[in-house]
């Protein structure tokens, strides 16, 4: 597929423009090519396969010279890792990010948290109800950053998605989870946001999927869970593009429900226990 064949398919629309897409797609075609390959091989695929095709091709991508150039310009710095705090209430389960410090960048003790209250959620019928909710002014900025490149070998990289991904517990029951963002909701962040029933932002969130940059797709569900929200078109435009969009935008496309002001969550999770 070449780039005028990745950019024929898609009506361009504000904030984005042709340039700024064929700038990316230019300094990273296989990535794009993947993407806008796998978007359109997802449409009407149920979610769990279209959860292990994007997997694949997002294994496949993880040892391609574009992300290993990513890599390469990387210097990490570790941060202490994040936790996620559970409460329930009767028939409702809270869920919260808490990491402020690294705008709730999702780490593997997060991931594998979100992971396990996912499960329980989607397990239990007594549960009518899951707030997702974070601590500090971002929702979540997407996985930590400096875990990428950690697992090297495709094959197991997919395996452990298969066995760790919060996208699968959450879709299986994906109407009950209410979530609320606020400041940055980037990766990760917006892609298990993006599955739930009901998704409410503030005024000032804005959302992004920055992964074309590193040589990548998004890894999290986000080909399956934007691309269902707001259609398989606008999702390769951010996806392509890797800009931001604002709250107003996101809720003319219907990836949030509504724009609402919500209270900060305790940020000692004084209120909060582990489930």
């Amino acid at each position: 597929m070449d780039l005028g064949d990745l950019l024929t398919d898609i009506e361009i629309e504000p904030p984005f423009t042709a340039e700024g897409l064929v700038r990316q797609v230019l300094a990273h075609p296989n990535a794009a090519a993947v993407a806008v390959r796998l978007l359109l091989d997802l449409e009407g695929v149920d979610v769990e396969e279209a959860l292990t095709r994007e997997s694949l091709a997002y294994g496949a991508l993880q040892v391609g010279a574009e992300h290993a150039a990513w890599l390469a310009g990387r210097e990490p710095k570790p941060s202490p890792p994040g936790r996620v705090l559970i409460s329930r209430d009767d028939a409702v389960l809270r869920i919260v990010l808490d990491r402020p410090w690294a705008r709730n960048a999702i780490d593997r003790t997060m991931r594998d948290g979100l992971h396990e209250a996912f499960t329980v959620a989607a397990s239990d019928p007594d549960i009518t109800r899951v707030e997702l909710r974070s601590v500090g002014p971002s929702f979540s900025i997407g996985g930590d950053l400096d875990e990428f490149g950690t697992t090297r070998d495709p094959a197991v990289a997919h395996a452990i998605r298969m066995q760790t991904l919060p996208a699968r517990p959450l879709s299986r029951r994906a109407e009950i989870f209410d979530v609320h963002v606020q400041g940055a909701c980037v990766g990760a962040g917006l892609e298990i946001a993006a599955f739930a029933g009901r998704v409410t932002a503030s005024p000032s969130a804005w959302f992004q999927l920055p992964e074309l940059a590193m040589g990548l797709i998004p890894g999290a569900g986000g080909c399956v869970s934007v691309a269902r929200r707001i259609g398989r078109h606008r999702a390769t435009l951010m996806l392509l593009s890797g800009r931001r969009i604002n709250a107003a935008t996101a809720l003319g496309w219907g990836l949030i429900d509504a724009i609402e002001d919500h209270p900060p969550i305790d940020p000692g999770g004084a209120n909060l226990d582990r489930l």
